[in-house]
């Protein structure tokens, strides 16, 4: 009998909400203001089938990365962590080893969006971070807006033995309609081999309020032409979609678009790439 395929949420987040750590939480995201913990995410996660999930730093500190790591110590449906180290600190290295035998580690991210300098992952200091990660056997999670995938191309040329995942396909202007430039730039991107990205955080870039499925269609459509099945994976970006829409609504607007593709090309997006991407030790 043939075991049940592994779904995994590859991005996700948790945390114990304060106005002070949590300022980017603004008036229309209100309803965020609260904490976001293990057990709120389990049953979300139970009702749309769903068996383990990749927390993702939220805040830029290594107390949050080893809070999560407790939490993923404590609750064994996650399955990974991807932290925060600071990459660009002369001691980047002491802080990678303190944390090397934490197996439940598998990555890291800098909130490179909100950085003023477009070309920040360009910087000589960010760069030696990055070429640590390897090895330490982390991939790097490339948090960026559209218009920084240009810079996006030129860093992973930099590092082509590293693996890169791009979170929430650079974020593109779904709410506007605007494809064309987005679209030239992420499949130059996808060019990489090293390269993988996560079909996450599309409803928030779509109206709140009126988004459908088919508003998000042509987005998916050139991500599964560029990147192909096998470098792509699902993720919620929960509890942030829920301005949008519910776990489960916003698992299915992916869950649906695969339904009709061959078997092993649905298993690989909805978990099975997010477990070889990161060595996930999951079973169902």
């Amino acid at each position: 009998m043939t075991a049940p395929a592994i779904r995994i949420d590859a991005h996700q987040h948790f945390w114990r909400y304060t106005a002070a750590e949590y300022g980017w939480i603004d008036d229309p995201m209100a309803p965020l203001r609260r904490d976001y913990l293990p057990a709120d995410l389990r049953h979300e996660m139970a009702r749309a089938g769903f068996d383990a999930c990749v927390a993702v730093q939220a805040r830029s500190t290594i107390e949050e990365t080893r809070w999560l790591l407790a939490l993923a110590h404590a609750h064994p449906f996650i399955a990974g962590v991807v932290g925060w180290i600071d990459l660009q600190s002369a001691d980047a290295r002491a802080q990678l080893a303190a944390l090397a035998d934490e197996a439940k580690l598998v990555g890291i991210r800098h909130i490179v969006q909100s950085e003023p300098d477009d070309r920040f992952m360009l910087r000589p200091a960010f760069g030696a971070g990055i070429a640590l990660l390897e090895e330490f056997g982390l991939a790097y999670d490339i948090l960026i807006y559209s218009r920084h995938l240009t810079v996006a191309a030129e860093l992973v040329d930099r590092f082509p033995a590293q693996r890169f995942v791009l979170d929430h396909l650079a974020k593109p202007q779904i709410r506007s309609r605007a494809i064309e430039a987005w679209e030239k730039d992420l499949r130059e991107l996808a060019l990489r081999p090293n390269v993988w990205a996560k079909l996450s955080g599309l409803v928030t870039e779509a109206d709140w309020n009126t988004w459908t499925p088919a508003a998000l269609r042509p987005y998916l459509d050139v991500a599964f032409d560029c990147f192909g099945a096998e470098r792509l994976m699902i993720g919620s970006d929960w509890p942030v979609c829920t301005v949008a829409g519910d776990y489960a609504r916003t698992m299915s607007v992916v869950s649906e678009y695969v339904a009709d593709r061959p078997a092993h090309e649905r298993d690989a997006v909805l978990g099975g790439n997010a477990q070889r991407f990161w060595n996930l030790a999951v079973t169902a």
